[in-house]
């Protein structure tokens, strides 16, 4: 969807000298534009702009999806669907529709379990989705990246919707055509940001239906019940200094500053990551992402989070003591939020992430206490403020998190981190590879889900190493075209020598966080096969190799990407870049690279951002290849305009398979491209090897040459 930058930009910058680390640069940047935290996907359901449609990634000639839908699928009435329904006419509740998204209360991309509603009701497992159950209907909406595994795992009792694909409508329109004038539509409001309610509300309202909040419970969990699994109790831990390189209370300085300059007095925080950085700390509540479940209220004099007490440890409570932060309840932030309004405060909402119960708590509360007719616009941006941060009535500030720009800005000590533990995870990648390709010249048979367990267990030998940055991507042959694939052990198929094989996978250690693709042949590829991985690396080293000016936003860079695949009329149906967190998310924004314009946010000096273009034939292959980088300032001969220029630095360092390659298509420059990348694979990853593994990183950056 469209966005645009506010009038003015705010940029504080604040530096203080940490311990015995050197003095760092810290910004808080505030942008006030959406927030892409998928890989280039909008959040709000699954929605698009009438005039975005998501590009044919295939030239050949398939059947269409639906048919592979109907096979299989039984006739049956869904008896999950069917209990979610008889509460629809329950007092209290007395709705004619209900929708199910896939976040939890915070817009998470990954949940724990307890949260996985979407996926219990529908059984669809891919991170995102939305479904919509009427009385006698069900839709669920996903994007290109899942049309194929929704195909597989919906059954016949829900219609599959491609979101982005021409003609195919969004959930409000669905609704106002499914439904007779005059319905009552429910959501929990705790799961959808206040903007994305704020604009379904606006979308049904064309169909005369009304949006009705159930504050009380969640349907899904009504007939969940027992089966339900409990919320997480993982502990919480700190985040040393030396990997954040900022501390906590100039964190929060700085933020404080940015509070006064907005003329707000309150910031609710409820982006888990953003909290994690904030505060210097990291959780276990979500498999692959080292955050935990709470929400950070920080004032012009003090601090709260909100949090289960039992996951605080006696160093933590020391270390949020220290930094003036006090302990609450997590369920009693609606509480405060309405003791806010109370005291008169000006609270910094950022609507696109802030759930819609916590805003619509603060707004509702406003209007209980005396205000200035100046402040009582619901719009306001700005508001007077005393000494105290105080002003004649409490006041909302919508705004984006200065917290989630200033994140996605890497520091030194970050960086460095980041550049060390790839340097790790690339050891244990060639150990694995050296292994896997003995393992298929042997002809010993391995599923999918073999493969990438074994790859855990090459990455777990590693320091620091905590986890899996997202479920591995293990996908042979056909199933390498299910752009984000999971392998179940009772489903998955064999590796086979004889097709594409395409792994996607990263890592979570104490220093940083790793997201790599690799795609190889173990046998003799097609001509088709190395055509379209050549071209995939083509836009793959394009966009390496690009030098922008300051402030382009990462759309402007995503044809560099698909260049090479459109001059044969290919494509891909995702976008090609998104941020990664240090130590954190491996998907953050606010930046992308990615062909939907509507994300605006400027590619900045620190920032990582993945580099993956890839080309997939349904029901036969798919290949990506994807590097991180980091933006860093340029030399260049020139300055037109005044203004610096930008390009990137790589911190994945792992060979790209040559016998993949169709050296004819390739420049001399990109020839030296990737003799120059492989060049670097060994000089920084061969010192951390020996035996078959060093041996194997040796055969694999070996020079090609152009004849």
């Amino acid at each position: 969807m469209d966005s645009s930058l506010s009038a003015s930009t705010t940029m504080l910058t604040c530096s203080s000298k940490l311990h015995h680390y050197p003095p760092q640069s810290f910004r808080f940047l505030s942008f006030s534009l959406p927030i892409f935290r998928k890989l280039g996907i909008c959040p709000k359901f699954l929605s698009k702009s009438p005039n975005l449609t998501v590009r044919s990634s295939s030239s050949i000639t398939a059947k269409p999806s639906w048919e592979f839908q109907k096979k299989g699928r039984g006739q049956e009435q869904d008896n999950k669907l069917r209990a979610l329904r008889e509460i629809f006419t329950r007092p209290g509740v007395n709705v004619d529709a209900y929708i199910i998204p896939s976040q939890d209360a915070h817009q998470s991309e990954f949940i724990a379990e307890c949260y996985m509603r979407r996926a219990y009701i529908s059984g669809f497992t891919g991170s995102a989705g939305t479904a919509v159950v009427t009385k006698d209907k069900a839709a669920l909406w996903t994007d290109g990246r899942y049309f194929l595994q929704a195909e597989k795992q919906l059954n016949s009792s829900w219609d599959l919707m491609r979101a982005g694909n021409m003609g195919v409508p969004t959930p409000s329109q669905w609704l106002n055509t499914v439904l007779a004038p005059g319905c009552r539509i429910g959501i929990d409001p705790f799961l959808f940001s206040s903007d994305a309610a704020k604009e379904f509300k606006e979308d049904i309202s064309k169909g005369n239906h009304e949006l009705v909040f159930l504050y009380d419970f969640n349907l899904v969990d009504k007939i969940w019940k027992e089966s339900r699994p409990n919320p997480p109790k993982e502990p919480i831990r700190l985040h040393d200094l030396k990997y954040a390189g900022v501390n906590v209370s100039s964190k929060l300085s700085c933020l404080r500053s940015e509070l006064r300059n907005a003329g707000a007095s309150a910031i609710v925080i409820s982006m888990l990551d953003e909290i994690a950085w904030l505060l210097n700390l990291r959780g276990n509540d979500i498999r692959h992402s080292p955050v935990m479940y709470a929400y950070l209220v920080v004032e012009i004099d003090g601090a709260k989070l909100f949090v289960d007490d039992t996951k605080v440890t006696p160093d933590v409570m020391e270390h949020l003591t220290n930094a003036g932060i006090e302990l609450r309840a997590y369920e009693s932030i609606l509480s405060e939020i309405e003791s806010l309004a109370a005291h008169g405060a000006n609270l910094w909402l950022d609507t696109s992430s802030v759930n819609a119960a916590i805003v619509n708590a603060y707004e509702s509360a406003c209007y209980k206490y005396p205000w200035d007719s100046a402040t009582k616009s619901r719009k306001k941006r700005t508001a007077n403020l005393d000494s105290n941060g105080q002003s004649g009535g409490p006041c909302a500030v919508y705004r984006s998190s200065p917290v989630s720009l200033s994140k996605a800005v890497k520091n030194d000590a970050e960086l460095e981190g980041m550049r060390n533990c790839h340097l790790r995870d690339a050891a244990a990648l060639a150990q694995f590879w050296a292994w896997l390709e003995d393992e298929i010249q042997r002809d010993v048979v391995l599923t999918e889900v073999e493969v990438a367990d074994k790859l855990l267990e090459f990455r777990s030998h590693q320091d620091g190493f905590l986890d899996t940055s997202f479920d591995t991507i293990s996908g042979s042959g056909a199933n390498g075209a299910i752009i984000h694939y999971k392998p179940e052990s009772d489903s998955c198929s064999t590796v086979d020598g004889k097709k594409l094989f395409l792994l996607d996978s990263g890592g979570q250690y104490i220093d940083g966080t790793t997201d790599i693709t690799r795609t190889v042949h173990f046998g003799e590829p097609s001509a088709r096969e190395r055509e379209c991985f050549t071209r995939v690396l083509q836009g793959h080293i394009a966009l390496d190799q690009a030098v922008f000016p300051e402030n382009t936003p990462g759309f402007v860079l995503d044809a560099f990407a698909r260049s090479s695949l459109w001059k044969v009329g290919l494509d891909y149906r995702h976008g090609t870049g998104h941020g990664v967190g240090a130590a954190l998310n491996v998907h953050e924004g606010p930046h992308s690279i990615s062909f939907r314009f509507g994300n605006i946010t400027p590619l900045l000096t620190g920032m990582i951002v993945s580099n993956e273009p890839g080309y997939y034939e349904d029901h036969h292959f798919g290949i990506r290849i994807e590097n991180l980088l980091y933006v860093k300032e340029e030399d260049t001969p020139n300055r037109f305009g005044g203004i610096g220029y930008l390009g990137f630095e790589k911190l994945t360092f792992v060979p790209i398979q040559t016998k993949l390659v169709d050296i004819s298509l390739l420049s001399v420059a990109e020839v030296e491209w990737l003799n120059s990348y492989h060049l670097q694979v060994w000089e920084k990853v061969s010192p951390l090897l020996d035996g078959s593994a060093r041996q194997w990183l040796w055969n694999n950056t070996q020079p090609i040459t152009k004849l």
